[in-house]
């Protein structure tokens, strides 16, 4: 993961030799290292001209997802301290890498690489969730997301919020048990979300504490009592995140 992370930003490559020759190299290394995993855990070789195809895309994701944070966060001093220093950041990276292997149907790795991002940053993604253009997590620590989890753009995440299943029956594996979460949702801390029906409309904002099961439509604000309102632009409570 490290010699990936390296590839897409030199922030985390070991020396400062960034030349077209030497990410080639070092990206012929990556996917020679990606064939020998392979081997090891069963996947298709296809993979691994996948994985390849898909860092530009990896890249441009995660290029916006530092811009949105800097944004978002007064306390951000710049775009490299973002993704350098923020958890959320390093957390999401590695989710959309961890993404790219689960949908090309590689065993074990995908979770393997999110569970170095969990132990990490406290942030426990599911390489399955789905997650759009310049999502942001602040702080992250305690933050879940389920594997059938589907998340719009421009989504901001505090501490401690779980977007999960509301029951964990094995004969439901495969079906959709976590909720969606549509453009522009703001969730508050310690917020949980539960529910493959449940969906939070655009523009909405989820209040800390808040335990929410069932759907609510755009520009609502959910309060901790799971009930909606709509949403109103006064006061320092909303937040507008959009870039």
């Amino acid at each position: 993961m490290q010699r990936t992370l390296a590839l897409l930003f030199p922030h985390f490559a070991e020396g400062r030799d960034c030349t077209p020759e030497t990410v080639a190299r070092d990206l012929d290394e990556t996917t020679s290292a990606l064939e020998d995993l392979l081997e090891a855990v069963g996947g298709e070789a296809s993979a691994v001209a996948a994985f390849g195809a898909a860092l530009p895309t990896v890249w441009q994701a995660s290029r916006e997802d530092a811009e949105a944070l800097f944004h978002g966060d007064p306390a951000a001093g710049s775009i490299d301290e973002v993704i350098l220093a923020y958890p959320g950041f390093y957390a999401t990276v590695c989710h959309r890498v961890a993404h790219v292997l689960h949908a090309a149907a590689v065993p074990v790795l995908p979770r393997l690489i999110a569970e170095l991002a969990r132990e990490r940053t406290g942030v426990d993604i599911h390489p399955g969730a789905s997650i759009g253009r310049r999502f942001m997590i602040d702080h992250g620590c305690g933050v879940v997301i389920g594997e059938t989890a589907v998340i719009g753009n421009g989504v901001m995440l505090y501490q401690g919020v779980t977007i999960g299943a509301l029951t964990v029956e094995k004969r439901k594996a495969g079906s959709k048990r976590h909720p969606t979460l549509e453009d522009r949702v703001v969730v508050y801390a310690n917020a949980t979300i539960l529910g493959g029906e449940t969906v939070i409309g655009h523009d909405s904002v989820v209040s800390g504490n808040a335990f929410v099961t069932k759907s609510v439509p755009a520009f609502s604000l959910v309060d901790r009592r799971s009930d909606a309102r709509p949403r109103t632009d006064t006061g320092d409570l909303i937040v507008d995140f959009s870039i």
